[in-house]
């Protein structure tokens, strides 16, 4: 793992950790331990690389501390639906760039995010393709591997949809 891989890896936790998502204090060190191996340096991160497993409860501070020191802390938008739409793009992302299974990240859009917004127009081809993937039967004469593709354009859709005044956030 590279320097960058080992930072994006943090940030990836930090978001999932920002939006609600359970990551476990065994997630937590073994990325520590990865940024340690792979040269990233900050005063906490040794400490965190080397808990023990009677030390795990103090994962999630440290943790914390190493994303700080590194500049990597992330703090959702305090308006609930501001946090949700935020969260929504970064699925997307994440689906657009292949970092995400295409079923479970439409997945995570439909169940975690469209319902607590309303089922919104902008989240309607992905919410589609959720059911869809969710559904799927050999029947159908389409392949999975089809229904994924639809699901990477619509994740590509909505992120090339986002407005220019959502985009840095």
């Amino acid at each position: 793992m590279t320097r960058d891989d080992a930072l994006k890896q943090l940030s990836h936790i930090a978001r999932e950790r920002a939006f609600g998502r359970h990551v476990g204090s065994d997630r937590l060190i073994r990325a520590g331990v990865d940024a340690l191996i792979a040269e990233v340096e900050s005063p906490s991160l040794a400490m965190l690389a080397g808990l023990l497993r009677s030390e795990e409860p103090e994962a999630p501070a440290l943790f914390d501390q190493v994303l700080e020191e590194l500049g990597l802390l992330f703090h959702p938008p305090a308006d609930p639906r501001a946090a949700k739409w935020a969260m929504a793009y970064w699925i997307a992302g994440q689906i657009a760039d292949g970092t995400l299974d295409p079923a479970t990240g439409t997945h995570l859009i439909w169940a975690d995010i469209a319902y607590d917004l309303g089922y919104p127009d902008e989240l309607q081809s992905l919410v589609s393709c959720a059911l869809n993937l969710d559904g799927w039967e050999e029947s159908w004469g389409v392949s999975v591997e089809e229904l994924n593709g639809e699901a990477i354009e619509a994740a590509r859709q909505f992120l090339r949809e986002r407005p220019a005044a959502e985009a840095g956030s």
